[in-house]
């Protein structure tokens, strides 16, 4: 009865939750919608119905880094001007797995076009060939724009996107727009014109790549990290640790600070690292 029912012409494009209580309007019942689906799963009918589109899959576990320039994350951030409601955009692109920003740039709108300019000229810059680079963004009209995706086609490099209504999904550029805005440097007033946004931004990234102090990288500079200085670095501070424990053991009750290299950096934490640090902070 179940599938003489569904497969019937007034049934046939619509889900089993919307044709239980058609039936039961007429005074009959014929199972849950659960019963339908696994009724219809058992005789290969369990298809599509109606004509919607399946949903998109939005593909962010492929940003995972074991070294720089194999992933980037990109965004725009709005600069405050003295006009009000008037901005200024910052455009960065960061390195995922070193977090160094490779490129930068404000511009006074919001294009694609800027953006796949901005991209361009950062390959040329760094000397870098982008094929089977991938460059995450999240869900923005540049970033999705038919002129990016395009450039980014051109050039061989995999688009990398957040999932629709997922906030987390491109954490690294948020925490970057983060750190920019609450630096001690960060101007308390709004950027009187562009050439002046431009120029904070220009001493901005320098300190940011060579004199910042990663909190993700175990504390040395973006710099550091994507040149590969930062084995030494650790390696330094492992011995320093090491000595102080020897010395005073009576102050260590357990290991000393960790300070191995991360090898592989994820775009977003995976479900056991967020369980990690839910018992981490009970």
């Amino acid at each position: 009865m179940i599938c003489t029912t569904v497969t019937a012409l007034a049934y046939r494009d619509r889900s089993p939750h919307q044709i239980v209580p058609r039936p039961a309007d007429l005074g009959r019942s014929i199972g849950s919608a659960l019963t339908i689906y696994r009724v219809l799963r058992a005789e290969d009918l369990l298809t599509r119905r109606g004509r919607a589109t399946p949903p998109t899959v939005r593909l962010v576990t492929a940003q995972i880094a074991h070294g720089p320039n194999q992933g980037w994350s990109w965004d725009i951030t709005y600069l405050p001007t003295p006009v009000r409601g008037v901005f200024l955009y910052l455009y960065l692109i960061l390195d995922v797995w070193s977090r160094k920003i490779v490129g930068a740039h404000v511009y006074d709108s919001e294009l694609a076009t800027h953006a796949a300019a901005l991209f361009e000229r950062t390959c040329e810059r760094t000397q870098l060939d982008p094929r089977g680079l991938v460059l995450h963004a999240d869900n923005g009209g540049p970033m999705k724009a038919s002129t990016m995706v395009a450039t980014l086609a051109r050039l061989g490099v995999l688009p990398s996107f957040s999932r629709p209504r997922v906030s987390h999904d491109n954490p690294l550029s948020e925490a970057l727009f983060r750190t920019l805005k609450y630096c001690p440097s960060y101007p308390s007033r709004p950027f009187a014109d562009l050439p002046a946004a431009a120029d904070w931004v220009e001493g901005f990234v320098p300190w940011y790549n060579h004199e910042h102090q990663h909190s993700a990288i175990r504390f040395v500079t973006p710099e550091d990290r994507h040149t590969g200085r930062e084995a030494a670095i650790l390696a330094q501070r492992e011995v320093v640790y090491a000595r102080a424990r020897q010395q005073q053991p009576e102050r260590w009750s357990g290991a000393t600070r960790n300070w191995t290299p991360m090898t592989t950096v994820r775009l977003k934490p995976t479900r056991d690292d967020l369980l990690d640090q839910e018992r981490r902070a009970a």
